[in-house]
This record gives structure tokens, C-alpha cells and sequence, in this order.
């Protein structure tokens, strides 16, 4: 069985269960619990430190964050020793706290909230407020039985929890102001007020980050302290977010950290190296890594996603050169890519190389893509890499099926075609692939290869073609210096001086070697040296000189002198690699819904789902039906992908979609779902969902034996022998051992056993 997307929706049932991948409606509902670990400095950077309004100076955009300590007013920031604010109390709903030290007088604890909490069954918040207590009033014992004192004759109070509870904060709030004027004297519990203002303050939060005002985010936070705790690990994503998005890097940084340092979820602090490697340079990225701590089985908590950040960390480096992979993920990308032999894996590891001029590491990934799935971006690195080993024949051949899949092949394409005609010595080539390079340098009008053949066919005692082709090649770029010097040869090789004054006129000031041609040289009967032709950068160049003899043109013997080519200008071909494969410094939300649309495949493509994710939402954004029911398809695959089931079924309701792709996403989603409460050892939820799945599609051999397995932890043995027999005549190890316990277990046969 596949571990890995088990694990994954474990991690995910972890977090919604947390709280924290919710619907936006039940986010804001969250009891806005101070966790035990209030924001405090995280090493040497004070993140929370100075997250006031003391720190919101005039001009600042958004914040200047000194050092000061914070100042939440729901619980102390940086000294739980302090005695904290006592609340103000309803006799009924309060405890006395045992005293915190000798000569303490023992504070009197608002436990409304948690007693209201408590006999709503609402587990989450019942903890999350014991925390926040705790944090209080570190001597307070939890009553054993929250729910056996419980307030009574309060119905009114009960009403204005529930409305809090549902995220109805201004009914709440009216409600609460309408019992103060109708019972004088009458005051809400303290707890239930500061609890109304973070959720209020939370509720702002989330939506300027929803809405991308960054600078409101920080200002909220900046304000309401009492959020930036690990019990609100999605008030502290967002802020780190708006911090990466305001180029305040090292702030991003310092929020993920206090996450890591402070926070104990397994499965919130995995989303948050997740988080932030979409939006953090590597460097600081090893810097919130190296917070890893070991779990309980000894493995390193962040093991599950170190093969996504390799991806990511190589993708980044492929697009930057500057950029520098940490060598355990570079060596780990190069594990991944032996073991696992995706094309994407390889095609990530190509790039990486052609942007640092390892030109023969990179034709070796490139040729492992290929192997497994021959694809435009695969084909363009392994063309630039045979380029720059003087290979131009065989990039030509692999580049001309894929020249017209982008601007990128098409440059690529025209580059290999240019240096092969540009080979020393000249190549005699079959008439079809001069062709078929003919057409297409006439189709984009493309100035370089027309020079090239210029000067092949001169290489061959073809004036009249060099003539032609040096002449098209000054029509489309009529600045071009070579191919005019080109043509001035080819002219007085023809004996057509006049041509050749008229060229002398023309580019007399701007090209001394124009100016020469005719007159006698220093050394009659030499051929002057060549320059070399540049390959796309950032490959070497490659020599190239012609061996045609000198021509005599007058009685005076004067030598013809003449040159290939200039370097060729690499950055049609720069920007080709850029857009044969997809940009991680691209923003979706500046392309139009198809781009982006295209993005997001792309990555999908590169096995890059969380960026693939954003792409396809900006998609949906602007999108007509057609590109918003393939963007709201990629979206759900994406999470899919990424483990994230609950995710992926609200994404499948986006946009309407054929009947045929809405079958493939609840067929994936209820799979995946099904392994993650096997997984979780809901065994009867298990077999509910395999049932709904089987209406949809025929069971895979590996679910049905899950399904035997599900059974036979429920001791439902009967059931489980009819289901491991049908498996186990496949040859599935699996069942065949699964039909033996089963067996062995029933009560006719032996002892009952699971």
C-alpha cells in the first residue's frame, strides 16, 4: 500500500480537526484561545515584539516592528508570572483558583465559557479554552467534570454564546447591549467580550488577507496581539504571508519560526515549512528547516515533505543561476530522479544544470525525460545541450516535431538549424532538411539563419543563393553588419562592383572590414581568420571558419578575405528555455484566465501541485465557463495531489464540469478518503465510503483489500473470507494472507481473532 497519500490525509484530518482547514464561515467561528506559549521573541528576531499600535509610525508602509514586548489584552505577552487583569465575574460561572505562591491572593476564574463549551459537546474549544485558562492562571485545576456544575437560569447568556459560537459577533454584540439596558447593573462575563473582540479582529484579518491587503493584515495584528498564538496558526500563516508579499522577507521568516519553535501540531507545523516554501528564498528556508525536531518513531517530522521542497528548491534554482541548492536536496532531487524515473524529475534536474553550464549533466537528464515521455521542454534542453557539444544535426532532428509548440521551441529550433549550417567543416546536407529549414527560417523571417545561409552557400560556390539569402536576411533586419558584409563579398565575387561601392557608401562608417573589400591585403592569398558562432547562451561558442579558396577579382590578385557569422544572439533562446517550462517567479494573478490556466498545468505537469493551486484559482477568478470548469478540474487534482481531500471536493464545486471529469474527482476524493479513515482506524466509515465509490466505479484490487481488512479488524470474519477470496485469486499477497487470518479467526474454526 501506497504510505505517503495515507499519510497525507491523516495530516489533513489532523488540521480540520485542529480547526484550521475549515470553511472561512467556521474558521471565524474559532474560539480565539491564547495558547499556554504566547508570541515572544524567537531566537535572536522578536517577531511578536513590537506588534502594537505604539509600532504603526506616520509614513510606515505598513509597520516599522521594534523590539518592544507585545501587549495583548487577553493574556500577559512575555511574562506569565505577572498577574494577569482579573475579569470581571457572574457568581454563578466562576471558581476560585488556588493561589499562585505564597502570599498570593487566589484570582477568581471566569469559567463561563468553558462550562458553556462543555455541555455543547464542543471538544476543540472546550480545549483550547483549558489552555487559555491555563495560561491565566498557570495553579488553576480544570474541574474533572466541566459539565456537572454547569450554569443554570441563564438561558439569555446561553443565547449570546450561541450566537458567538455560530460567528454572529454583531448579533451577539446587540443582544449582549439590549440585556444591559433592559437589566440595570447587568455586565457579560470579561471572557466573553475579549473573546468577541479577537474574533471580530480575527474576522478582519482574514478578510483583508482574503481580499490580498496586506498591509491591513499587518495593521490588524499589529493591534490585536492576542491572535499571534499558537492557538490561531492561521492568523500567524496570513501575517507571514503579508510580511512575504510586502518584501519584509526576514519577518516571514521570523512568523514560520515561531510556528516551528513554539508550536507542537505535527501537522501544523508540516503545512507551515509547506507555506512558507512557496514564498521564501532558499536560504531562509534552511533556516526554518534546520527547527526539525524528531517524532515519536524516531523519524524527522518534515521527512514527508522533503521530496516536494527538493522539487521546489531546484525549480527556483533552474530559473535563477544565483540561486544555490542546499546539497542534501540537490542530491536528494537526483535520488528522486533515479528512483522514481518521472520525466518531471528529470526535465527539473536538466534545467537546473543548463543554467549553471553543466551542459553534459544536463543532456544526460534531458535524455532520461525523453526516455520516459519525449515532451517540448525535454527536447529543447536536449537540443541546447548537443548545441553546445557541437551536436547540431541531432538537436536540429529532435526540435523540428516540437518548433511550433511555443516561441521558446521555435528559437530553440531556428538555433540548432543556424549552427548546423554554420558547422566547420561545411556539412553536405540532404535536400529535405535544407528544406525543411528553408521553410521555416522564410516563415518567421528569422535574419540570423538566412545569414548562415548565406554563407553555406558561399562555403558550396553558390553566389547567386549567398546573394539572395544575404540580401532576405537584410530585409527583415536591415542593421544587420554581417550579412551586408556578407553580401559585399558575395557582389565582388560576382564582379558586380557597383554593388559593392554602394554597400561601401552605405556602411562605410559604421564597418572597416566593408570599406577593405577590393583592396590589396598585407599578405595576398590569405584567408583572414573567423570569428566563432556564439550557440544559445549560455552554452560555449564553436569555432567556424569557411575553407573556400580565394577568388581572383582583378588583374592586381586580390585576395577575398571573407568570415562566417557573428556570435549568435542568445536571448531569443534565453527567454525560449523560460517559456518551454514554468516560471516559479511568475505571478498568476498578472496573466489572463488562460495563461493561467496553462500555468497551472504546467506545474501540474512538473509535479509542482501547490503552486499549481494558485494558478488555477486565478484562473477561476476571471475565467469564462469553459477555462473556469478545466481551472476548478486542475484545482481539485492539485489538492488532490497534495493530499488535501477536503480542499479538493470544495474546489470540484467551483464550476460545473462534464459528467465524465465530475466521476473522476468523486471517485478520487472518495478513495481518498476511504484509505484515510482505514488509515485512521474507522473501519465502519471506511467500508460507508468504499460503498459510495463503488457506484461510481469498479473496485481496485487493493481496495477490496482494504475493504477485507476493514472488516476483519471489525471481526466481521464471514465477510471478510467472501472479500479475500475474490482478491486473493488475483495473486495479491496481501489478501492471500489476509483470507488465511480470517479463516484461522472464525468462530468455527479456531479462537476469534482480528
Amino acid at each position: 500500500m501506497n504510505k505517503k497519500p495515507l499519510l497525507l490525509s491523516a495530516a489533513v484530518l489532523a488540521l480540520c480537526a485542529a480547526g484550521i482547514f475549515q470553511s472561512r464561515d467556521a474558521l471565524l467561528g474559532h474560539v480565539s484561545a491564547v495558547h499556554s506559549a504566547p508570541m515572544q521573541a524567537v531566537g535572536t528576531h522578536a517577531f511578536a515584539a513590537g506588534m502594537n499600535n505604539a509600532d504603526v509610525q506616520k509614513g510606515d508602509s505598513p509597520l516599522s516592528l521594534g523590539t518592544r514586548e507585545p501587549q495583548s489584552r487577553a493574556a500577559p505577552s512575555t511574562n506569565l508570572s505577572q498577574a494577569p487583569r482579573t475579569p470581571q465575574q457572574t457568581p454563578q460561572n466562576t471558581t476560585p483558583a488556588p493561589p499562585a505562591g505564597t502570599g498570593d491572593a487566589a484570582p477568581v476564574v471566569d469559567e463561563s465559557a468553558l462550562r458553556y463549551f462543555a455541555t455543547r459537546g464542543d471538544t476543540v474549544r472546550l480545549q483550547a479554552e483549558i489552555a487559555r485558562l491555563k495560561a491565566l492562571y498557570p495553579n488553576w485545576t480544570p474541574p474533572a467534570d466541566p459539565t456537572a456544575a454547569a450554569p443554570t437560569g441563564d438561558p439569555q447568556l446561553d443565547g449570546i454564546w450561541q450566537l458567538y459560537a455560530t460567528g454572529r459577533y454583531s448579533e451577539a454584540r446587540k443582544a449582549i447591549a439590549d440585556r444591559q439596558a433592559a437589566e440595570a447593573g447587568w455586565q457579560p462575563p470579561a471572557n466573553l467580550t475579549e473573546m468577541l473582540d479577537l474574533a471580530e479582529a480575527r474576522q478582519r484579518l482574514v478578510n483583508a488577507s482574503d481580499l490580498k491587503q496586506y498591509n491591513a493584515v499587518l495593521g490588524v495584528a499589529a493591534e490585536n496581539p492576542g491572535l499571534l498564538t499558537c492557538s490561531e496558526v492561521d492568523v500567524l500563516w496570513r501575517v507571514a504571508e503579508a510580511f512575504a508579499r510586502t518584501e519584509k522577507p526576514a519577518r516571514a521568516r521570523d512568523a514560520y519560526g515561531y510556528v516551528l519553535t513554539n508550536c507542537q501540531n505535527p501537522a501544523e507545523r508540516l503545512a507551515t515549512v509547506q507555506k512558507a516554501s512557496t514564498l521564501l528564498p532558499i536560504e531562509i528556508m534552511e533556516d526554518l528547516l534546520s527547527r526539525e525536531k524528531p517524532g515519536p518513531d524516531g523519524q524527522l517530522e518534515f521527512e514527508p515533505v522533503k521530496d516536494d521542497l527538493a522539487r521546489q528548491f531546484v525549480a527556483k534554482a533552474g530559473e535563477d543561476p544565483k540561486v544555490t541548492v542546499p546539497p542534501a536536496y540537490l542530491s536528494r532531487m537526483e535520488r528522486l530522479a533515479e528512483t522514481n524515473k518521472l520525466a518531471s524529475d528529470a526535465l527539473l534536474l536538466g534545467w537546473y544544470n543548463v543554467g549553471r553550464e553543466k551542459m553534459d549533466d544536463a543532456e544526460k537528464w534531458f535524455r532520461r525525460a525523453r526516455d520516459v515521455e519525449d515532451s517540448a521542454s525535454a527536447s529543447e534542453g536536449l537540443a541546447l545541450a548537443l548545441v553546445a557539444r557541437g551536436e547540431p544535426r541531432e538537436a536540429e532532428d529532435i526540435m523540428f516535431k516540437w518548433r511550433n509548440s511555443s516561441d521558446g521551441a521555435r528559437a530553440t529550433y531556428l538555433a540548432a538549424a543556424a549552427n548546423l549550417l554554420a558547422l566547420d567543416p561545411p556539412v553536405a546536407l540532404e535536400p529535405d532538411i535544407l528544406q525543411r529549414i528553408a521553410t521555416e527560417t522564410v516563415a518567421q523571417k528569422d535574419a540570423a539563419t538566412a545569414q548562415e545561409f548565406g554563407w553555406y552557400s558561399r562555403a558550396f560556390q553558390q553566389p547567386q543563393m549567398a546573394q539572395q539569402w544575404f540580401s532576405t536576411a537584410l530585409q527583415w533586419k536591415p542593421e544587420d553588419e554581417p550579412s551586408a558584409y556578407g553580401l559585399a563579398l558575395t557582389y565582388q565575387e560576382l564582379n558586380n562592383l557597383a554593388e559593392v561601392r554602394r554597400l561601401q557608401s552605405q556602411w562605410g562608417n559604421q564597418s572597416q572590414r566593408i570599406l577593405e573589400i577590393g583592396r590589396p591585403t598585407a599578405q595576398a592569398g590569405v584567408i583572414a581568420a573567423a570569428p566563432a558562432v556564439t550557440t544559445p547562451a549560455p552554452v560555449q561558442p564553436q569555432s567556424r571558419a569557411m575553407t573556400t579558396a580565394p577568388r581572383m577579382v582583378s588583374p592586381q590578385a586580390t585576395a577575398v578575405a571573407y568570415e562566417p557569422s557573428p556570435p549568435r544572439q542568445a536571448g531569443a533562446v534565453r527567454g525560449a528555455r523560460q517559456s518551454g517550462r514554468c516560471s516559479v517567479s511568475l505571478n498568476p494573478e498578472a496573466l489572463s484566465a488562460q495563461s493561467a490556466l496553462q500555468q497551472g498545468w504546467c506545474l501540474m505537469e512538473a509535479n509542482r501541485p501547490a503552486e499549481a493551486v494558485k494558478a488555477f484559482s486565478a484562473a477561476l477568478k476571471n475565467g469564462d465557463s469553459t477555462v473556469r470548469s478545466d481551472a476548478a478540474y486542475g484545482q481539485s487534482l492539485a489538492y488532490l495531489r497534495m493530499g488535501l481531500t477536503d480542499n479538493a471536493a470544495v474546489s470540484a464545486t467551483k464550476s460545473s464540469m462534464d459528467r465524465q471529469k465530475a466521476t473522476e474527482l468523486q471517485v478520487a476524493i472518495l478513495t481518498d478518503r476511504a484509505l484515510a479513515a482505514y488509515e485512521s482506524k474507522h473501519y465502519e466509515e471506511a467500508l460507508i465510503l468504499l460503498d459510495q465509490r463503488a457506484r461510481y466505479a469498479t473496485e481496485r484490487i487493493d481496495l477490496m483489500v482494504i475493504r477485507g481488512y476493514a472488516y476483519l479488524n471489525m471481526k466481521r470474519y464471514g465477510e471478510a473470507v467472501q472479500v479475500f477470496e475474490a482478491s486473493a485469486a488475483t495473486g495479491n499477497a496481501d489478501a492471500i494472507r489476509g483470507l488465511a487470518t480470517a479463516q484461522n479467526a472464525r468462530p468455527s474454526r479456531g479462537p476469534q481473532g482480528g
